[in-house]
């Protein structure tokens, strides 16, 4: 019998999968990831393991790769200021390599010949899965019953589960199609999907409505060392942890709500609303820290490669070598990028009002127009004149 190793959520689809695959003639392993999604709600990853297995999965692998995913995934796309289409701070598109890398090691543990998952055809998630296995295994065949399989909706599926006594929750009536780790939060479907309706309340996890906020706005201090953010308020922490009190604390201010209409790898528009407090803050401090300490050529460049970036992440091409080129590059640049950012928090907002950085290229004394000034402007009608002279006809 062919063994395959499939992504398994849980949920619905991927429950189901399970047996589908078992009438393929497949011997299923399930394999989860753990990171930081919170499942809370009735649910943990004992109960999940049990509806594997009870499916008719022969083994259910959890693993908890929090510390993996933001250490080796998250940290280097902060470092390149990594935001799609100057909008969506990547949480679900990161998260989708590792697990890709673990399917893909699971399956030579278990010597299986396929892996599996449970994305949709028109979704990103599939590319970036299948992508990331070609890459590390170009023998494993991959499978994906959603495209493939007899079913046209959600109602057949939940028939097919109770035909099969497949253990599934049925109850609660999720009107959102739900990702969550982490470092954000994406949702979509359901009444989102009117493009002139604003995300009703319901919608959001993690934030607070801005308008509920209190009138007296927050102050926290980020300390980075060498583009890594270690301390808040000159308490260090480790990085997972740092995440988690940002989530907290942005959250409770409204902070890293997103409302966008993005084009998605496959070729459609999409609207998506995202939660990501942490990551706001922590790519708003980065930014403004690097703005202090990288010189303007530098500065400039540095944005393109941003760009570059979040579009290889948001494409599934995190281990291409030109993905791999690029953290040569951005790694490079951070040498001097330490020191802090004191951020507000107000109502939905987050604003740098302070920094500091033991590399600052801010001169005061070229700056500013007082008496402190050093600035030689007699100097600038040259300049001018050489650096207009191409110009002139």
């Amino acid at each position: 019998m062919k063994k395959v190793v499939l992504a398994y959520s849980g949920g619905l689809d991927t429950s189901c999968a399970i047996r589908w695959l078992k009438d393929q003639g497949y011997e299923v392993v399930c394999f989860m990831a753990d990171l930081g999604q919170g499942l809370g709600q009735g649910e943990d990853f004992e109960a999940i393991e049990a509806r594997g297995l009870a499916a008719g999965a022969s083994k259910v692998y959890i693993k908890d790769l929090q510390d993996e995913f933001v250490e080796d995934f998250v940290l280097p796309a902060l470092k390149a200021n990594a935001v799609y289409e100057g909008k969506y701070l990547l949480a679900t598109a990161l998260g989708r390599p590792l697990i890709a890398k673990y399917l893909v090691q699971i399956a030579h543990k278990e010597k299986a010949q396929a892996v599996a998952h449970g994305c949709t055809g028109k979704g990103n998630d599939q590319v970036r899965l299948e992508v990331t296995a070609g890459i590390l295994d170009p023998k494993l065949e991959i499978i994906a019953p959603v495209r493939v399989w007899e079913f046209k909706s959600r109602e057949e599926e939940i028939e097919y589960a109770r035909m099969y006594n497949i253990p599934i929750d049925v109850t609660k009536k999720r009107p959102y199609s739900i990702d969550r780790n982490i470092w954000g939060i994406s949702i979509e479907a359901g009444v989102l999907e009117n493009l002139e309706q604003e995300p009703p309340e319901d919608a959001y996890l993690i934030t607070k409505s801005p308008t509920a906020q209190s009138t007296y706005p927050k102050y926290i201090e980020i300390y980075f060392e060498e583009g890594v953010p270690k301390k808040i308020d000159g308490r260090a922490y480790k990085l997972k942890r740092l995440i988690e009190h940002l989530n907290d604390i942005g959250g409770l201010h409204g902070v890293g709500r997103v409302d966008v209409v993005e084009n998605r790898l496959v070729g459609i528009k999409s609207r998506e609303i995202y939660e990501a407090p942490a990551a706001t803050i922590l790519h708003t401090a980065h930014r403004e820290l690097e703005s202090l300490v990288l010189d303007r050529e530098l500065a400039h460049f540095k944005e393109i490669v941003a760009l570059k970036y979040a579009e290889l992440v948001y494409y599934g091409l995190w281990y291409s070598p030109l993905k791999l080129a690029l953290d040569s590059f951005v790694n490079s640049t951070q040498k001097h990028v330490s020191g802090s950012i004191r951020l507000k928090l107000f109502k939905g907002n987050c604003l740098a009002v302070g920094r500091r950085s033991p590399h600052s290229l801010y001169k005061k004394e070229l700056s500013t127009y007082g008496k402190e000034d050093k600035f030689d402007q007699k100097l600038a009608e040259g300049f001018i004149k050489i650096w207009g002279m191409p110009y002139k006809r």
